[in-house]
């Protein structure tokens, strides 16, 4: 039995560039030895047969809306069905992990129960085959500390939680904003710690562009990224890592995050939604923090 399943629905292989990054960060994953197993799924171009190069388990059907984008709840049940690890993980396809990864959840799940693991990333443009032989990680930091770029603090490029959680989630499309906010919230909702990694673990991203997605547009512009804010229960569901109520230091060492102004008032703000679990005040919460977006969702309602 594997510690970790990590698993995703990956983007054809037919571009070249997106293939290469792909590959690139399975074969990372693989780097992390035998504690780790490794679902693909899905039967985008390319996919059947690079699992089959790379060494990984594939499963071809998944549910599809009617855009044809794969359903995240058939991925999460996919991927649950046919582990038996006590660790999950989806991470994005284009991530490229270090051993910090493993290392830190191992730390983490001794010591919690029930938590959801989240992170900032790095960003590098990666344009060749990576080679991740013995000792590889020493080369690619230097690559890392002189090229590299830490992305703005928002979402998550990773998932990592105990597999008896996340047991039940809506009909997401994947790739497409509005689920992984979700995840957030439902952590917060449910009373599991939400813990951000950014200083323990360091994830890479590399650069891509959007060319895959319909007309070429980035998918937090994709009508679906609104259907899945729907599926959510609202806007009040996006929350971001400045809603963690947990942190790591370099170590992995757990304490709460520093009460700086903004995340008190916003721990404020949605102290109705994920203590009291009202969407009503939770509105109305929002309306006193935020009173002209409120006012302009008001208003965009009310046309409709």
């Amino acid at each position: 039995m594997s510690f970790m399943t990590i698993f995703i629905t990956p983007k054809g292989f037919d571009r070249e560039h997106i293939a290469m990054i792909q590959r690139n960060a399975i074969r990372s994953w693989k780097a992390l030895g035998n504690d780790v197993d490794i679902i693909l799924i899905g039967d985008d171009p390319g996919v059947e047969e690079n699992a089959e190069m790379l060494g990984v388990r594939f499963f071809r059907d998944v549910r599809r809306n009617s855009s044809g984008t794969p359903m995240l709840d058939d991925i999460f049940r996919i991927a649950r069905e046919n582990s038996d690890s006590p660790v999950l993980a989806y991470v994005n396809a284009d991530i490229i992990l270090k051993k910090d990864f493993l290392d830190i959840t191992k730390k983490i799940m001794a010591e919690e129960d029930k938590f959801l693991l989240v992170g900032q990333r790095w960003d590098l443009d990666v344009r060749k085959d990576l080679e991740f032989s013995d000792g590889w990680e020493i080369s690619f930091d230097q690559d890392l500390a002189s090229r590299g770029r830490r992305h703005p603090a928002g979402g998550s490029d990773y998932f990592i939680f105990p597999r008896d959680i996340f047991t039940s989630i809506p009909a997401f499309a994947i790739g497409r904003s509005g689920w992984d906010n979700w995840m957030f919230y439902e952590a917060r909702v449910k009373g599991w710690k939400l813990i951000n990694c950014s200083k323990s673990i360091n994830i890479i991203h590399q650069d891509h562009d959007y060319a895959h997605l319909p007309n070429g547009l980035p998918h937090y512009r994709q009508p679906e990224s609104a259907e899945n804010v729907k599926a959510a229960g609202g806007k009040r569901t996006i929350f971001t890592l400045l809603d963690c109520n947990y942190e790591t230091d370099e170590s992995g060492n757990i304490s709460t995050p520093k009460l700086s102004k903004q995340k008190l008032l916003r721990e404020i703000e949605i102290f109705p939604l994920v203590t009291l679990k009202s969407k009503i005040l939770g509105d109305a919460s929002f309306a006193v923090f935020h009173p002209k977006k409120a006012y302009s969702e008001f208003r965009n309602r009310s046309k409709s």
